[in-house]
């Protein structure tokens, strides 16, 4: 970035030599400073929201689109390779200076957030910071898009289990609650929180054992009604549970009430939410990474 900006420098500071491709370097430079700090201040332990979005989420909008940017810059204005700009002393010396500072960066930045006693000292091995554990309902509530369903009626409810199944099910939601299996969990979700939990409701295997499974069966998807979708490998969910509560606290509807997948070690847009269907597989699902962006966009994912 400073390479870059050295060489741009002496037009900026001259406005009459500006030109077009002036006006979109500035706002490249605008992106890569605002990317870059929301990032900092995101792990130094910032809170910042607009349009729905938290600042991590903006970060990484940010890089997205940074990205592309400087992938059409450097199709636009490709110039072949030349050997100097890779080889001698004095280029090694200069990237090598840049990977130590950018692997000190790291370490001292963590023991910065300590000294300082900031909230970004107190985060998971995957970057997100605790947010209302053993707390029932209080924790953030987040979709992986934007799915907003209407609440569900428990009455009419029903969970169908289908699929490699021999006997296939529909469970009423006074079956299900009436399991009582527990799990503590920690929820990791992408958008930069982690909370944990003692989940009840019912093991998925107790379901799968109603339903006597086929020989060929080996995943196991969990549908939402916005038809959101993801699967877990069959030994993964047997021990996986259907939550029904958080401890005490019935499953609020921005939860996933009536029901929603508890998996731990995964992360947590994989954590279905309003699950009305459970399909039994012989193979992978390869359109669940579709699903999960355009379920948003289903009459029951926009709330119709």
């Amino acid at each position: 970035l400073w390479g870059k900006l050295r060489r741009v420098l002496p037009r900026l500071i001259h406005p009459r030599r500006w030109d077009r491709r002036t006006v979109f370097g500035l706002l490249a430079l605008l992106l890569v400073t605002l990317a870059l700090f929301s990032g900092v201040w995101w792990v130094g332990g910032g809170e910042w929201y607009f349009a729905g979005f938290n600042l991590l989420n903006w970060h990484i909008i940010l890089g997205i689109v940074l990205t592309a940017v400087i992938l059409f810059h450097m199709f636009a204005r490709a110039k072949r390779l030349r050997k100097r700009d890779v080889v001698g002393r004095r280029r090694m010396l200069y990237l090598s200076i840049l990977l130590l500072g950018g692997t000190a960066l790291w370490p001292g930045q963590q023991l910065t957030e300590r000294a300082l006693n900031l909230p970004g000292a107190r985060r998971r091995f995957t970057g997100s910071r605790e947010a209302g554990s053993y707390a029932g309902n209080a924790f953030p509530t987040s979709s992986w898009v934007a799915d907003a369903p209407r609440p569900i009626d428990a009455q009419t409810w029903r969970l169908s289990l289908v699929g490699a199944v021999t006997k296939p099910r529909d469970f009423s939601y006074a079956e299900l609650v009436a399991a009582q299996d527990q799990e503590e969990a920690t929820l990791d979700c992408t958008g930069g929180f982690y909370s944990t939990q003692r989940w009840r409701g019912i093991r998925i295997g107790r379901l799968l054992d109603q339903a006597v499974l086929h020989a060929d069966a080996r995943y196991v998807s969990f549908i939402s009604v916005t038809s959101y979708r993801w699967s877990l490998p069959l030994a993964e969910a047997r021990g996986a549970l259907l939550a029904t509560h958080i401890d005490e606290d019935l499953l609020s509807h921005d939860h996933g009430f009536p029901l929603r997948l508890v998996a731990p070690g995964r992360r947590g847009l994989e954590w279905v939410k309003w699950i009305t269907h459970i399909e039994v597989l012989t193979e992978p699902d390869p359109g669940q990474a579709l699903s999960i962006f355009t379920s948003s966009f289903t009459d029951a994912g926009r709330g119709s």
